[in-house]
C-alpha cells in the first residue's frame, strides 16, 4: 500500500505535533540518576554528621580537662590549698554546653559523655597534690 504525497505530509505533520517533551525512557533515566546521586549524598551527610559529633566529643573532653585544671589550680592557689580529689571534682563546672549530656559516675572515676547521637565512656584519673585530674 502506497501513500500519496498529501497523505504522507498529513501523517508526518500529525506525528510531529505529538512529539513535544520527553519520552518515558528519558524521564525514568533522569529519575534513576537523581536517585543514585541523592543516595550517595545521604551516605556522605551521615558520615559527615558522625565525624562532626565525634569531633565535638573530643572538644568536650578537652573542655572537661581544662575545667579540671582550672579548678585544681584555683584550689592550689587558695589559702587552704589542696585537700583532696573530691574537692577538685566538686569545683568543676558540670554544664559543658548545648547538645552535650554528661553523666559522671557516682564514685567520680568516670562517666558517659554524649553529644547528639554519639556516646563515649570516660575514665577519670584522680587529681594529686602535684597534678590535676584528667578525663580520658
Amino acid at each position: 500500500m502506497k501513500l500519496s504525497r498529501v497523505q504522507l505530509k498529513i501523517s508526518k505533520s500529525l506525528h510531529m505535533k505529538h512529539q513535544e517533551g520527553f519520552t518515558l525512557i528519558e524521564l525514568i533515566s533522569v529519575m534513576v540518576i537523581m536517585g543514585v546521586i541523592v543516595s550517595v549524598m545521604i551516605k556522605k551527610f551521615d558520615l559527615i554528621s558522625d565525624n562532626a559529633s565525634l569531633t565535638a566529643l573530643n572538644y568536650g573532653i578537652r573542655e572537661l580537662n581544662t575545667r579540671e585544671t582550672v579548678a585544681w589550680s584555683n584550689i592550689k592557689l587558695s589559702d587552704a590549698g589542696y585537700a583532696n580529689d573530691v574537692e577538685v571534682y566538686n569545683a568543676v563546672d558540670k554544664n559543658i554546653g548545648p547538645g552535650y549530656s554528661w553523666n559522671p559516675a557516682v564514685d567520680i572515676s568516670g562517666g558517659g559523655l554524649r553529644f547528639k547521637s554519639q556516646l563515649i565512656d570516660l575514665n577519670r584519673v584522680a587529681s594529686m597534690p602535684t597534678s590535676p585530674g584528667a578525663w580520658k
